[in-house]
């Protein structure tokens, strides 16, 4: 007996559209990383890039529960001496909804080349317009 591994040309990868609005943001995103890895897939092999493309629209209407909405506080360090930068979830929402979803999805992935690879399959738009029509996404809908 020998283990099948998918080859290259073998990996048909399929387009979906996720709607964000209402979802919580943890769910959200564990379930999109699962998607992005293929473990969703038959196929799916822990060192290789078995997953589909996302695409998260309506990344605006994300919620939080709990008090999060008003306690969460996102940190970066710029990389200079004093260079800590922290904003809220409020503000950060109201200037670029699409950060929160793609931060909460590359946390979730692995910290390797191939989890940078499977996090650029994933694309996060506000509101409900997005410039992947060409590839015949399907809607997929997430519990």
């Amino acid at each position: 007996m020998s283990t099948y591994f998918p080859k290259a040309g073998e990996i048909a990868r399929k387009w979906y559209v996720v709607d964000a609005s209402g979802k919580a943001l943890g769910r959200l995103s564990s379930q999109v990383a699962r998607i992005l890895m293929g473990k969703e897939s038959p196929k799916y092999t822990p060192f290789l890039d078995t997953g589909d493309h996302v695409v998260v629209i309506n990344a605006e209407k994300v919620k939080m529960t709990g008090m999060k909405a008003e306690q969460k506080v996102y940190h970066r360090y710029t990389g200079y001496p004093g260079g800590l930068r922290s904003e809220e979830f409020k503000k950060r929402v109201a200037r670029k909804p699409e950060w929160i979803i793609e931060d909460a999805v590359k946390r979730m992935l692995p910290k390797t080349k191939l989890g940078t690879h499977m996090f650029s399959k994933l694309k996060v738009y506000k509101g409900d317009k997005h410039p992947h029509q060409a590839q015949k996404p399907e809607v997929k809908a997430l519990a």
